[in-house]
């Protein structure tokens, strides 16, 4: 049977090309594409942690198969209905016992002494589940005990129902043979820590585990209040932790001076300063990055990120984040960090290529793109699109699907159905080996291909951009129709395939880059205008006046959120304070702000913004867009755009906060987004709402406010374009925009040819009668 996934269970794979890295020992060059690092003295001391109490680290990991991906009930059809959901361990866990808590019912019209629903765990038997009459069609509870030997890194539970209804001859797909199971079902591992060394060569573990399908929570330690340049290594790392989390989101709550009670942690030293309380320090010679044991937790390691001052610690984080794969050791001193090649606009790897097709290979693992069974499982193609296409009067975005699969072997209603984000958009017949009339085509195929093989074919369609949300997903779903052959003759083989070649291609080249701003959905769902470049080299976070680590929590925040768009660190952004925001009229603009007047750059452009906090005092402006139901798929037509009407102003104790995007009042064409709150603590509000995909959908137009888990979007003006099309196609568009200059010009260009004709006609006319005078 179908198993119901999350559409974001399976990101895109990374096509990020391998770092260009040029590194320098004593002087001398090493080979480009190597990350080198200088190895620790022998006399370096050691890195010692005060003793803690030890304790035993056993935890318990409940997590229900929603959460695993189960987005619907699991439905198990038929004589062999299988149904289920994946799970993982943590590399530092171990599972020392394990139970499911089953939520199901089944059919009243199953034989008792035939009938059962079996728990597998990777293909073996964990537990049967008898059915009972007297139980039958009820909503049952179950508790199983799950060997934990069965359980390995990463896992697949699947349930099976093995069904009859009659002791004679029968249907396999009858009604009659069903069993639900609930997706609020929950599994339960309680796991042991594994001792790991301090190695980084483990990275991005025990930091980050791809096993781990929780949300991410990674603290992130300053020895100090941190300054510009420590922010801005900070950013790198926590993005690419972002990156690395991928659908998971991450936060990177923030501490200044002082560990966190147990777990992993990031810690970054810049200078001499004194480190966090408990730990010891080596001394630091140059751009270092180490591992060590958490002081009072025995199982939590800390990432040491170190350099004399920001401009080591600068090349330590990027050594982190873009040659982590290289490190080994508990320590390494990285001699230096050289970008070869620099990054272009719309390069992110998670996106797609701009300038050439892309195969779905590039964009989907090869066992993925492969299915069997009358009930396969669907065909997914998640990809990232640069959110600033432009396809007015396009089709929309060209596929060219190669697919194979076993031919039918009489003409049926056989299938191929495709659809983007659960959204339909065609279907595929699938054919038959026996035609009743045969073209010649399939004359030929039938003689060339031989029985049982799978039937190459091709089709090239569009997608309507106004479907594509930034993050989309292509679902293909092999469909096969059983035919009824009449009583114990409905014994369907197992023997159907299907696939989508690895050479099929989605194309954006043809699109050029213009779009109407501000537009919050794109940056809530695409970091845009922030992740035009994958480096954020053209972007700046401007910080309030001596942030607190709610504002430093927010900022590591928002730099893991681009991180997880571009799929690649955050190593160009620059850290400002609103003292030098006048040097960052090239650079977008990204504004924190928590109230208590620490943000001067609020009262500066007060007037571009249309929402105001201040301590109890708060003020909206609103449109007709909080009037009407909003319906967001990542994009917009101008004509739904709502101008700013009214003003509310008034006083709460409530703590609100708000994001809003308006154009650069330092150069026309860049933008700010501005994200603010009265208190610091409603900027946690803001990363919720940021990281929950529910939530997300309502960030949109150029104002959403946002209290406690409410989202609302109260103005939505388009007032500039970022972007450039050709200038055929920007006259077509502006005319088209302006009706009324479209008439004055028509109406002007005829009246300049009737002039032009009258004055040729009147100069014949002069010519022929001075020929005959």
């Amino acid at each position: 049977m179908i198993s119901k996934r999350h559409p974001t269970a399976r990101l895109p794979r990374k096509r990020m090309l391998p770092a260009m890295l040029a590194l320098v020992l004593a002087g001398t060059a090493a080979p480009v594409s190597q990350l080198a690092a200088a190895p620790a003295p022998a006399a370096a001391p050691a890195m010692a942690a005060v003793a803690a109490p030890a304790e035993s680290g056993v935890r318990v990991h409940r997590t229900s198969f929603k959460d695993l991906g189960a987005l619907f009930p699991l439905q198990l059809r038929g004589v062999e209905g299988t149904s289920g959901v994946a799970f993982s361990v943590r590399g530092d866990e171990v599972v020392t016992g394990a139970r499911l808590k089953l939520n199901y019912s089944y059919s009243p019209a199953l034989l008792t002494n035939l009938s059962h629903i079996k728990v597998l765990v990777n293909e073996q038997v964990a537990a049967t589940i008898p059915v009972t009459t007297q139980q039958a069609g009820e909503s049952l509870q179950r508790e199983i005990s799950i060997p934990p030997r069965l359980i390995t890194e990463f896992n697949r539970l699947n349930l099976q129902l093995i069904g009859h209804y009659t002791m004679e001859c029968e249907d396999p797909l009858h009604s009659s043979l069903w069993a639900n199971i609930g997706n609020d079902s929950v599994l339960e591992l309680t796991v042991a820590p594994v001792a790991q060394t301090n190695d980084l060569a483990l990275l991005p573990q025990p930091f980050f585990d791809r096993r781990d399908v929780r949300p991410l929570e990674l603290p992130v330690v300053f020895n100090a209040a941190p300054n510009a340049g420590t922010l801005q290594a900070a950013g790198t790392v926590s993005s690419w932790f972002g990156a690395l989390a991928g659908f998971r989101g991450a936060k990177f709550p923030s501490l200044i001076g002082e560990l966190p009670a147990r777990g992993n942690a990031v810690v970054m030293v810049a200078g001499r300063a004194q480190a966090p309380a408990g730990l010891a320090l080596p001394e630091i010679q140059g751009p270092t990055v180490a591992v060590v044991s958490h002081p009072a937790d025995r199982n939590g390691k800390l990432l040491l990120v170190m350099g004399r001052d920001d401009a080591e610690l600068a090349v330590a984080a990027k050594a982190v984040a873009v040659g982590s794969s290289t490190l080994s050791g508990p320590l390494a001193r990285i001699t230096e960090v050289t970008e070869l090649k620099p990054r272009k606009p719309y390069d992110a790897p998670h996106w797609l290529a701009s300038d050439r097709p892309v195969k779905f290979g590039e964009l989907a693992e090869a066992q993925a793109l492969n299915v069997s069974g009358y009930a396969p499982d669907l065909i997914r193609v998640n990809f990232f699109l640069p959110p600033d296409l432009f396809g007015w009067r396009q089709k929309g975005i060209p596929v060219d699907l190669r697919y194979r699969y076993t031919p039918r072997p009489n003409a049926d209603k056989s299938t191929l159905n495709i659809n983007v984000n659960q959204q339909f958009l065609q279907s595929l017949p699938l054919r038959a080996v026996n035609h009743e009339e045969p073209g010649t085509l399939d004359r030929l195929l039938t003689k060339v291909l031989p029985p049982g093989e799978t039937v190459p074919e091709r089709e090239k369609f569009h997608i309507p951009l106004f479907k594509l949300p930034a993050q989309s997903q292509l679902q293909m779903h092999y469909y096969y129709d059983v035919v009824k052959q009449g009583a114990c003759k409905d014994v369907p083989l197992d023997n159907v395939r299907g696939s989508v070649e690895a050479d099929s291609t989605i194309d954006i080249s043809g699109f050029p880059h213009f779009i109407a701003m501000p537009d919050l959905a794109a940056f809530g769902n695409a970091g845009f205008p922030f992740t035009r470049m994958a480096d954020l080299s053209e972007s700046a976070v401007v910080m309030p006046d001596k942030p607190g680590v709610q504002e430093l929590g927010t900022y590591l925040g928002l730099m893991g959120i681009m991180g997880r768009v571009t799929g690649f660190p955050a190593l160009g952004v620059t850290v400002a304070q609103a003292q030098q925001v006048d040097r960052l009229g090239d650079k977008d603009l990204l504004v924190i702000s928590s109230g208590g007047g620490n943000q001067p750059l609020l009262k500066q452009w007060a007037g571009s913004i249309p929402a105001a906090l201040q301590g109890d005092a708060k003020s909206f402006q609103v449109a007709d867009l909080a009037h009407r139901v909003l319906r967001w798929w990542g994009f917009e037509e101008e004509s739904g755009t709502r101008a700013r009407r009214n003003q509310v102003a008034f006083s709460s104790t409530s703590t609100d906060a708000f994001i809003a995007g308006f154009e650069s009042p330092l150069r026309t064409g860049r933008s700010v987004v501005l994200v603010a709150s009265n208190q610091p603590a409603g900027l946690t509000q803001v990363m919720d709402a940021l990281l929950d995909a529910d939530a997300l959908t309502k960030v949109q137009g150029s104002t959403t406010v946002i209290r406690g888990k409410q989202v609302d979007s109260l103005v939505a003006e388009k007032n500039y374009h970022v972007g450039q099309l050709g200038p055929l196609l920007y006259a077509q568009w502006f005319l088209s925009r302006n009706p009324l200059l479209l008439i004055l010009l028509g109406v002007s260009a005829a009246v300049l040819v009737a002039i032009i004709l009258y004055l040729s006609l009147r100069a014949r006319a002069r010519a022929r009668l001075k020929q005959k005078g």
